[in-house]
C-alpha cells in the first residue's frame, strides 16, 4: 500500500504536487479552504494564463531560495512543464517565449489539472480549512485536523500560497502551520504590484501609458533597472516594469530604507544623447512656443506636466526660454525622480515576497526541522518576475515535493 499524503492548499503548486505524489503510488488528499481548487489560476495572465517562459533561470527569481531554484527547475524544467500539460491534452502557444494555452483561457489549465486529479484518484476536500497540524513521533504520523475530523498521514505538503490576493484563499495561513514546526518566516511583502508615490502631480497624468525606463534606487544607490510600458495612475506608477521592481522596493520600505524611482521618458537616449536631441530640436524649432516645440516627443499630458515642473510657460517661445530652465526640462525627460511612499496592498499584489526561509528546506523541498513535511509554491521565500516565472515555480516545486513525499526513502535521505 502506498503512503498516505496530505496536500494542504489546492492551488497550482498543490494540485501539481498531488498529481505527482499520486503518480508515485501515494494515496493523496487535498485540503482546500475555498469552495473550489485553483481559483487563483483563473486570474493569471489576464485570464489567459501565461504558464511558463522559454527563458528561465535564477536571475528571474528573488528571495532566500535563489540557490535552490536551479536545482528544482533542473528536475522539472520548462520542457517538462510543456510535456506535462501536453500529456493532459493542452496545446501550447508560444508568444515570443511566453507560453500560454492555445485556447487563451486560464480555465483550460485549471480544468485539465482537475481532470487529472480525478484520474489519479486524488481525494479533493474543498471548503475545508486545516485548523491544526501535528506530528506524532512515536507513530511517525502527521495528524491533520479539519472540519472536526483528525486524520493521520505519512507525509504532508504545505502548498498554501503566500499573502497575495487573499480573496483567492492566500491569506498567509500556511505560515502559521510552518511556524508550528519551528520554521522562520521571512516577513511577506507585496510584489508584482503598483507603487504609490509621495508627489501629487500624478493626478495630472493618470491613465497615460508610455514606453519608459525605470531605475530603482534604495538609499540613493541604483539597484535595479527595467524598461517597458509604464502606466501612470492618480497615486503613482504601475505596469509591468513597475511590477518587476516592486518586490525590491517593498522589501526596502519594510526595512525603513528610502526608496526612489528614476523615470526616463526617453529610454532610448542617455543624458548626453538627450541633451543633443534637445539642442538639435531648438535649432530647428526655436521660433515655436513650448507647447508646439514639445509636441510629438511623448504623450501631451506628460509634456504639460514636465513643463509645469520645470516652471516653463507653454506660450513661451523655445528660443526665449533661459538655458537653465531648458536644462531642468531636459533632465526631467531623462530622469524624473519620484519618491516611493509605499505599495498597493496584498489584495492588489500578484504574489508576495517572503515566506518560509529556504535555508531550512532540503533540495527535495523537505523541512530540515521535520522529516516528512514538504513545501511547494509561494509559501517558500521565492518569488519570480512577471512572465510565467511564478507558475513555473509552482509546477516545478510541486512536482519535486510531490515525488519526494510519495517515497519514504526520500524522507530519510534528505
Amino acid at each position: 500500500m502506498g503512503r498516505q499524503v496530505a496536500v494542504i492548499g489546492g492551488g497550482a503548486a498543490g494540485m501539481t504536487a498531488a498529481i505527482h505524489a499520486a503518480g508515485g503510488g501515494a494515496s493523496v488528499t487535498i485540503y482546500e479552504k475555498n469552495d473550489r481548487v485553483g481559483k487563483k489560476i483563473l486570474a493569471t495572465g489576464n485570464g489567459r494564463c501565461n504558464f511558463s517562459n522559454e527563458t528561465m533561470g535564477t536571475r528571474f527569481f528573488r528571495g532566500s531560495g535563489t540557490a535552490l531554484v536551479d536545482n528544482v527547475l533542473s528536475r522539472f524544467d520548462v520542457a517538462a512543464a510543456k510535456e506535462f500539460f501536453s500529456s493532459l491534452g493542452m496545446r501550447v502557444k508560444d508568444r515570443d517565449g511566453y507560453l500560454y494555452p492555445a485556447s487563451d483561457q486560464a480555465s483550460t489549465v485549471l480544468d485539465l489539472l482537475r481532470y487529472e486529479l480525478a484520474r489519479r484518484g486524488v481525494s479533493v476536500h474543498t471548503g475545508e480549512a486545516v485548523k491544526a497540524l501535528s506530528y506524532n513521533g512515536k507513530r511517525e504520523k502527521f495528524r491533520v485536523s479539519a472540519q472536526g475530523q483528525d486524520i493521520s498521514y505519512d507525509a504532508v505538503i504545505l502548498a498554501c500560497g503566500g499573502c497575495a490576493a487573499p480573496n483567492t484563499g492566500s491569506d498567509g495561513d500556511g505560515y502559521r502551520l510552518a511556524k508550528q514546526f519551528g520554521h522562520r518566516i521571512v516577513t511577506p511583502v507585496p510584489a508584482l504590484v503598483a507603487l504609490r508615490c509621495r508627489e501629487t502631480f500624478y493626478r495630472q497624468v493618470a491613465g497615460v501609458r508610455c514606453d519608459a525606463g525605470l531605475t530603482l534606487c534604495v538609499a540613493q544607490k541604483q539597484v535595479y533597472r527595467e524598461r517597458g510600458e509604464l502606466q501612470l495612475t492618480d497615486y503613482g506608477i504601475s505596469g509591468i516594469p513597475t511590477f518587476q521592481l516592486s518586490g525590491l522596493a517593498a522589501r526596502a520600505l519594510q526595512e525603513k530604507k528610502p526608496v526612489t524611482v528614476q523615470i526616463s521618458f526617453l529610454p532610448d537616449l542617455d543624458r548626453e544623447a538627450g541633451n543633443a536631441f534637445f539642442r538639435s530640436r531648438l535649432q530647428e524649432h526655436g521660433e515655436d512656443t513650448m507647447e508646439v516645440f514639445l509636441t510629438g516627443i511623448v504623450n501631451k499630458k506628460i509634456n504639460q506636466l514636465l513643463l509645469r515642473l520645470a516652471n516653463i510657460q507653454e506660450t513661451a517661445k523655445a528660443k526665449d526660454v533661459p538655458n537653465e530652465a531648458l536644462q531642468r526640462l531636459q533632465k526631467l525627460y531623462c530622469c524624473l525622480e519620484t519618491e516611493i511612499a509605499g505599495t498597493n496592498g496584498f489584495e492588489k499584489a500578484q504574489v508576495s515576497a517572503g515566506g518560509v526561509d529556504c535555508s531550512e528546506v532540503t533540495d527535495n523541498l523537505m523541512s530540515k526541522r521535520q522529516g516528512g513535511l514538504y513545501f511547494a509554491g509561494e509559501i517558500l521565500d521565492i518569488d519570480g518576475l512577471c512572465g510565467g516565472y511564478n507558475l513555473q515555480w509552482a509546477w516545478s516545486s510541486g512536482a519535486v515535493a510531490g515525488r519526494a513525499a510519495a517515497c519514504r526513502q526520500t524522507d530519510e535521505r534528505d
